[in-house]
């Protein structure tokens, strides 16, 4: 049977998983690509090209179970509801010990720490709208999450990966896209659950007229939102979002990154405060608002440095208000166009870095030729940190640990906390 643009119906047996979480077929045409699927498990499925859609699983693997939202399959936010948890914690540990074996490191790799906690606490909802919600209502708009491999939306009313605090979250989204509907644009709401209450910031809508803004900000306050915003300017704020991040409350700014989990967050940054004890002066670079910033300030000083301003003013904010910390100071900068340079790094005893996902070359290639004695690293992406983690270790550092957390449950993304020594 030769791959072609039409659907071919066959019986294959699953070789292994790819590190994107796929199930991987070997064929006489090639691999194929099965979602959903486990090693050893023989399926049928339905393939072009070199994916396949999982039809039904003829002799089942002893590591699957029952998924527990009945979206699986057709939503593209989960890959691994239907894994047993220890091997699915094996596999997300390999994720990291493979990816650093790929540029010849091959540290100490600690047993994954689970941090999904309660849940995510927060979530990017999509919508989608032919316009004229007032012929059909919710009949011809969807809100929820793309299909797998696809930018159709699947339409949900719930979801059991999101904490309980975002309990109104999927309401709240139907109700503002509901206000939308009729422009017919494309939306993505971001919901953060905060401490006094939900945030929403709405991106794609475009201008508005006053009375659709009117309109949103009725809404927002008949569903209690902490804050309602439209591409980061205000529509309604009852109370400002505020999160606590160790002894200090911080002020969201609209949008703002968080870590996904309030667990997640506890699990990082106990890893990197372990690390930097006893550190006297230490740089936290792509800081955002102070995530680990101002947990380290109760026992060291600490220079942030983060391209948001809008995250450099809440970390300054709450640093104004806090009790007990050592000196905290934040900078504005673009580390991927402005590193800091070696001479700029020689008055720090330790420098942690969290870049997005794409990783921080410039600034590691700085720290590289440095004289910086400990250097944290954290990351969402493997590959990405094995690859600054090569630059650092021929610059003359020793990775000497990495830690996996896994606190996007059900998905093949993992956080890791790295600690090199000059």
């Amino acid at each position: 049977m030769t791959a072609s643009s039409l659907a071919d119906r066959l019986t294959v047996t699953i070789d292994r998983l790819g590190h994107r979480g796929d199930a991987i077929a070997v064929t006489e045409d090639g691999p194929v690509y099965v979602p959903l699927a486990l090693a050893g498990e023989t399926v049928e499925i339905e393939r072009v090209g070199d994916r396949g859609r999982l039809l039904g699983v003829i002799d089942p693997s002893p590591e699957r179970r029952d998924p527990i939202c009945p979206h699986v399959g057709l939503c593209g936010g989960c890959a691994f509801q239907h894994w047993r948890r220890e091997p699915y914690e094996a596999w997300k540990r390999a994720l990291v010990v493979d990816a650093l074996a790929r540029v010849g490191l091959a540290p100490d790799v600690a047993a994954l720490v689970p941090a999904h906690g309660e849940g995510r606490r927060r979530a990017t909802f999509h919508a989608r709208s032919p316009g004229g919600a007032a012929k059909g209502g919710r009949d011809i708009l969807a809100v929820g999450f793309a299909g797998r491999r696809s930018h159709a939306i699947v339409a949900i009313d719930a979801c059991p990966i999101l904490s309980p605090s975002m309990a109104g979250a999927l309401p709240a989204a139907w109700a503002v896209a509901q206000v939308l509907a009729p422009l017919a644009k494309p939306l993505d709401l971001q919901v953060t659950a905060t401490d006094t209450g939900l945030d929403m910031d709405v991106r794609g809508s475009g201008p508005l007229k006053p009375a659709r803004v009117a309109a949103l900000a009725e809404v927002a306050g008949t569903l209690g939102l902490a804050r309602l915003s439209r591409h980061g300017e205000l529509v309604l704020q009852r109370e400002p979002p505020m999160v606590a991040m160790g002894r200090v409350r911080v002020p969201l700014p609209p949008g703002a990154f968080l870590q996904a989990t309030a667990e997640g967050e506890v699990r990082l940054s106990s890893l990197v405060r372990e690390a930097t004890r006893g550190q006297g002066r230490i740089a936290d670079l792509f800081s955002g608002v102070g995530t680990f910033a101002l947990r380290l300030a109760e026992e060291s000083r600490v220079r942030a440095y983060e391209g948001s301003a809008s995250a450099v003013e809440a970390l300054q904010r709450a640093v104004r208000g806090a009790m007990g910390l050592k000196p905290v100071t934040a900078e504005t900068r673009d580390l991927f166009r402005r590193p800091l340079l070696p001479v700029e790094l020689k008055e720090f005893d330790a420098v942690v870095f969290d870049p997005p996902r794409q990783g921080a070359e410039a600034q590691v290639r700085q720290l590289a030729a440095s004289k910086v004695p400990l250097v944290v690293g954290v990351s969402c992406d493997p590959t990405t940190f094995a690859r600054d983690a090569h630059i650092l270790c021929e610059g003359g550092y020793r990775l000497e640990s990495v830690t996996p957390v896994d606190q996007f449950l059900y998905s093949a993304h993992i956080e890791l906390v790295g600690v090199f020594r000059r």
